[in-house]
């Protein structure tokens, strides 16, 4: 029998962990706690603290990561004889399936908090929660809290580990150190959501392969003798040399790499001289380095490096580079991510799933896909009806609350259904 693609099916009798009531008002609470208490990265103590907390009240034995913040919480294994049994990279050994992780990131940005007329604005000044952190987060620790009364009732299926990550607005981002702490160990599989106003609250965006772009630093330094601005001819002019390199090295950076792959440098800061009438000796430049190919963020360092030293040699200024390396792009499991399109499907219906573009922003989530298959789906923050148009990254950032409980409920059903199937990357 064919199904409607538009109607919510009856999932609460098929698959259990729907999110209460009351606890879908203590995660609201938990939210808005977070909300008022943004912590820069690996400056989470007391993010860290109130997870730990709350997994502990619920019978849970969370490990604070090496990094000293952050969390990982095991749901349904014997951790002493899954660390005797279980390889990293989610290799089976000695019968035990690997887990499914669900991942959220813990940190907050700094700038301010410019919302008006809410009680649960930032309380630390020049701190804000302005990509939904907060929302990830509480997502994660919901879903947690569910799938640890299901293991009570004998319903879990699969071990499930949450990874609450420090650090991912810090380049090269806090991924890569919780998986030198372990997150990874005897994981098969990893989920993840990042908010999207763009998208109404109770809808989620998937697209299979890349979703997101890599995103790397960039800080150049320019010097040359100075002089007088009367007589550049005698000395290097660098106020220029910085006006070309800022100017064309994007254009020259479009003529060597094919279009499709998305190649983008973008400045953001430029620094140079004191007085109107001297030719400084020194110039900063920084800005970011975009790219939407895998093989072409690859290639970008040597690229870049050519690109500024030809133009910069061009005007008698002498360069020296720093290219940081920040993040690949998050490319998306085919299979993970028709999980989670099941997932929501069964929580609440087809109809609340839309494609989704590849998105130029950076997320440290691709380290772990490095090791393991995931993948991230954009989840709706948006009031449903609403004609606002906000950013990420902005001081008025704010979600619809409703959010967490389709956070919660699509990450449940994930590991409740992945748990059904094969494990080690393929479902039946």
């Amino acid at each position: 029998m064919s199904r409607d693609p538009d109607a919510v099916p009856s999932g609460d009798a098929v698959l259990p962990g729907t999110l209460s009531d009351s606890l879908r008002l203590e995660l609201i609470a938990f939210r808005r706690d977070l909300h008022m208490h943004p912590e820069l990265g690996n400056q989470e103590f007391r993010t860290t603290a109130a997870l730990k907390a709350r997994l502990e009240a619920a019978g849970l034995r969370p490990r604070v990561l090496a990094t000293g913040t952050g969390l990982m919480c095991d749901i349904g294994t014997d951790e002493g004889a899954r660390s005797s049994n279980m390889g990293g990279g989610g290799r089976r050994a000695g019968g035990v399936r690997p887990m499914f992780a669900l991942r959220a990131d813990i940190d907050g940005l700094p700038i301010p908090d410019t919302k008006t007329g809410v009680p649960y604005r930032s309380t630390v000044p020049d701190r804000a929660h302005a990509c939904g952190h907060d929302v990830h987060t509480t997502a994660v620790l919901g879903a947690g809290l569910v799938l640890a009364e299901l293991d009570r009732q004998g319903l879990l299926p699969r071990p499930v580990r949450l990874i609450f990550q420090p650090a991912e607005e810090v380049l090269p981002g806090g991924a890569s150190d919780a998986i030198e702490s372990g997150v990874l160990d005897g994981v098969g599989r990893i989920v993840a959501v990042h908010c999207d106003p763009r998208v109404d609250a109770g809808r989620i965006g998937l697209r299979p392969g890349p979703i997101t772009s890599a995103c790397d630093r960039l800080e150049i330094t320019l010097d040359g003798p100075g002089g007088h601005t009367a007589r550049p001819h005698l000395t290097t002019d660098l106020v220029t040399a910085a006006a070309k390199v800022v100017s064309e090295v994007p254009a020259l950076l479009s003529r060597r790499v094919d279009a499709r792959s998305g190649l983008a440098l973008t400045w953001g800061r430029i620094e140079a001289g004191h007085a109107c009438n001297v030719i400084p000796q020194h110039a900063e430049l920084s800005g970011t380095v975009r790219c939407l190919d895998l093989p072409a963020w690859r290639d970008a360092p040597d690229l870049v490096h050519a690109a500024i030293d030809e133009i910069a040699t061009l005007h008698r200024a002498k360069s020296q580079i720093n290219y940081i390396r920040g993040v690949p792009p998050v490319v998306n499991d085919p299979v993970v991510t028709e999980l989670l399109r099941d997932a929501q499907a069964a929580r609440r219906g087809a109809h609340t799933i839309e494609d989704t573009e590849q998105s130029l922003g950076g997320e440290d989530f691709s380290w772990y896909l490095e090791h393991v298959p995931g993948a991230m789906a954009r989840l709706g923050v948006r009031p449903p009806g609403s004609g606002a148009r906000l950013d990420l990254h902005r001081g008025d950032f704010d979600v619809d609350e409703e959010a967490i409980r389709v956070g919660v409920e699509l990450f449940t059903a994930a590991a409740l259904l992945d748990g059904a199937g094969e494990s080690g990357g393929h479902r039946s």
